[in-house]
């Protein structure tokens, strides 16, 4: 048992006690993968409720002898190989991408400091913090101070203040100053992590629409297969006095063709797939569905720095505002005591460190660190008093207006204005700045170069119906015209967040402006949430610690590598090139990847559709299911299943519209009504003309892959090379394996008056498509109508 120590905070652990903690297990390891283990990922695979039912219905077809039928386990052999093939290359990927996006935590090892991963630390550590990090593990302040954002943890949005003695807990990040601790617990046994392993049984992660969509379909898929398979089988055995192998396979059969068998695997194969490329264009997806979320998305919320702006800032030369006393000389002698000592904590600090980093001889008693609250930091030097910079009009408050003439030319062109002043007393966060004793000394102009990508980004965004929203800690005039010049739509509809007051101010003005300036951290989160409320889908992108908030109540947290850990560790998406232009690409993979799963999907239904219904009938009309259960995997193999894969994974980038249970029942329902229909026509025939029952099964799969074919052909349109070749190549793949395989598929020769009828019935495909998908949309206006339910321009119909 390794006692807590309390090392030295200039020099921490040595290497030698640390690897005794390591070898104790005291080290900071996460106490769960951020993705799922190879023996997970099979065993999820294998170990399906599906794949039960599938073992079930063979068992009960080799008791009988009716080996023949069992060709349905090849396609769940193949769904189960292809899932854990992509699902394996999605999560190494995925990981490899983590390894190299890791934010490290400075360490203190035997004086020396080190960049380690938090999974490398050891309880009694020495770690330093600053403003942006997230605090890894549960410690105690030794040296130093820092303000820290608690809300992910306590949900306290408030910065609290923490001086040496204070504890730090896990899960909660620095928003400004430096400070240096002993981590206390590590692991399972920090804050966070303890939370998390007391509500991992509650908690559940939150689905996207489409998979939640997804797994209500199965679930209710799943509660009717028993009762209609025994009530099938009884009614085959007892009611039409089968024999118990046929009674058997019609039962199959029918269950078979109840049970999306690939369509859950498409889902997560074209998720997957969607990670990998992702993942080559340093793009890190945390969260399988925010690719649909992003999709999916009307809104994105953009800040000015590093998002239309380059991260980098460059200082001006500063403009003199009292010559006699504060001449060029000893303006800069001041901003180089200012920024000599400090560690800078923004991009704007960085910047008035690169122009007034040379140092001076000054002694600084005091500081207090930057923080966009109140946007302003402070210092006090013995011997010269105490000295402010921020932002003018937080800084001079009331007495802004004796500014305004000099500020905002500089504003109109889009920079940002920085005031130094000097003041009486030490200024203090809590109680505000001393206006009326304020000495203005200085304003120094502060700019970021627009990206050059910019422009041609946000053309995109509009092109596709996405409005852009700008939302900034810096002046609205400044934004507004930064955000003019990177041709944002509406960039002349700017507020000052800081005149919104109520909650209702807020939620008016997310939807009258583009533009929002002087916004506070818990404002950024308000006006998502406005947005929210307004029924929009937001992504919201930033980097810094002021946006963490926003991008963890986002639809889609999108975060810049380069910014603040802790803005990457809330976001679902992570751009580890730091490279906003890339986003476009992000959201037309998304785009893809709903639309051709959407589509798919639509493919597999027509087949459930029909089979429940069929099934249902069966139940009350003395009749025998017609099919056996190997045709049916004919005409799930050609018509649905190879097709939707292909499709699932072909450029498609339109924007995502309506519902996606609806869209994809509504779209299926026409093709699944028109086999009804037509089945039910051929079983009319073969009770009229007495046919066999081989020849009546052979006419209702060669008639059910005419109107699969047809199905695959609307969902074609509009035709490709890709599209056309696809559709040939099923159409000749179907007749191929109908023709070459018919002994086995039980297919027989038909005489004249069997072709007729066929020839009959194909005929009649179109037309009756035709008019279902005429009857359907108009049951569908009419229900809307009846219901009240008025679906937007986005929810029209797929047909």
């Amino acid at each position: 048992m390794i006692t807590p120590a309390a090392p030295d905070p200039h020099t921490g652990l040595t290497p030698q006690q640390a690897a005794e903690r390591m070898a104790a297990g005291l080290d900071n390891r996460e106490v769960a993968s951020p993705t799922k283990t190879e023996a997970q990922i099979i065993r999820e695979n294998i170990f399906t409720f599906f794949n039960l039912v599938f073992v079930v219905l063979a068992a009960l077809l080799a008791m009988v002898g009716s080996f023949a039928n069992m060709g349905f386990l090849g396609v769940v052999v193949c769904n189960a190989v292809i899932g854990i093939f992509q699902q394996l290359r999605s999560k190494h990927a995925v990981d490899k991408l983590t390894l190299v996006t890791v934010h490290k935590v400075r360490c203190l090892r035997g004086g020396e400091m080190l960049e380690l991963p938090p999974q490398a630390l050891v309880r009694d550590d020495i770690v330093e913090f600053g403003a942006g990090e997230q605090i890894c593990a549960d410690a105690v302040v030794r040296t130093g101070s820092v303000q820290v954002n608690e809300a992910l943890i306590t949900g306290e949005a408030d910065p609290v203040s923490k001086q040496p003695g204070d504890g730090l807990r896990s899960g909660s990040f620095v928003m400004s100053g430096r400070c240096r601790a002993q981590l206390t617990r590590v692991g399972a046994d920090s804050y966070a992590n303890r939370l998390m392993v007391e509500a991992k049984s509650d908690v559940r992660l939150a689905k996207s629409e489409m998979m939640r969509s997804l797994d209500r379909l199965i679930r209710f898929i799943g509660l009717i297969l028993l009762p209609f398979g025994v009530m099938l089988f009884l009614q085959q055995y007892d009611v039409l006095a089968l024999s118990l192998r046929d009674s058997i396979e019609a039962t199959v059969a029918a269950l078979i063709g109840m049970i999306p068998e690939g369509l859950y695997l498409l889902t997560s194969v074209a998720l997957a797939v969607s990670m990998i490329r992702l993942a080559r264009r340093k793009v890190l997806a945390q969260d399988m569905n925010c690719i649909e979320t992003l999709a999916r998305v009307d809104v994105l919320c953009v800040d000015k720095t590093g998002t239309i702006t380059e991260a980098a800032m460059e200082a001006g030369d500063p403009v003199l505002l009292d010559e006699t006393h504060w001449n060029a000389e000893l303006t800069r002698e001041a901003l180089q005591a200012f920024y000599g000592e400090s560690e800078p904590e923004n991009d704007t600090a960085r910047a008035m460190c690169r122009r007034f980093g040379g140092g001076s001889g000054w002694v600084r008693q005091r500081a207090v660190p930057f923080n966009s609250a109140y946007k302003w930091s402070a210092a006090t030097f013995a011997g010269h008093g105490s000295f402010v910079i921020g932002a003018p009009e937080f800084v001079a408050g009331p007495r802004y207006a004796e500014l305004a003439a000099q500020v905002e030319p500089y504003l109109s062109r889009g920079y940002r204005v920085l005031l130094f002043a000097s003041c009486d007393g030490e200024p203090e966060p809590e109680t505000g700045l001393p206006v009326s004793s304020l000495h203005f000394i200085a304003l120094i102009p502060v700019a970021n170069r627009i990206r050059p990508e910019a422009p041609q980004t946000f053309r995109y965004f509009a092109e596709q119906g996405v409005a852009v929203r700008v939302i900034s800690g810096d002046n609205p005039v400044a934004v507004s015209e930064v955000a003019r010049q990177a041709g944002i739509e509406g960039a002349e509809k700017y507020v000052d967040a800081s005149t919104l007051r109520t909650n209702e101010d807020i939620a008016s003005a997310a939807e009258r402006y583009t533009v929002f300036g002087r916004v506070t951290p818990e404002q950024k989160r308000k006006l998502v949430k406005a947005m929210q409320d307004a029924g929009h889908i937001v992504a919201m992108t930033g980097d810094g610690v002021n946006d963490v908030l926003a991008l963890k109540d986002a639809d889609c947290g999108i975060a810049m590598a380069s910014g603040a850990q802790a803005a990457s560790q809330v976001a679902q998406l992570v751009l580890t090139d730091s490279n906003f232009a890339g986003l476009p690409a992000v959201v037309a993979e998304g785009r893809r990847v709903i639309n051709n799963i959407q589509r798919s999907a639509s493919l597999f239904l027509v087949k459930n559709i029909f089979s429940f219904c069929l099934s249902l009938l069966t139940l009350f009309i003395a009749m025998p299911y017609p099919l056996q259960p190997l045709q049916l995997t004919l005409i799930s193999a050609t018509t649905i299943g190879i097709p939707s894969f292909i499709l699932a994974l072909e450029p498609n980038h339109e924007r995502i519209r309506g519902h996606f249970l609806r869209n994809v029942f509504y779209a299926a329902l026409p093709g699944g009504l028109t086999d009804l229909i037509l089945v039910l026509g051929v079983q009319a025939f073969a009770y009229a003309f007495d046919l066999p029952n081989a020849v009546l099964s052979t006419i209702c799969t060669l008639v059910m892959l005419g109107v699969g074919l047809t199905v695959l052909w609307y969902v074609c349109r509009p035709f490709t090379p890709l599209h056309i070749a696809l559709w040939t190549g099923m159409l000749v793949l179907g007749g191929a394996c109908a023709w070459i395989f018919a002994p086995v598929l039980e297919l027989v020769t038909l005489d004249l008056q069997g072709i007729l009828i066929l020839l009959v019935f194909w005929a009649l495909t179109v037309p009756v498509m035709r008019g279902m998908r005429a009857a359907v949309a108009a049951a569908v206006r009419f229900w809307d109508k009846l219901t009240g339910y008025l679906p937007s321009v986005q929810e029209r119909l797929p047909f």
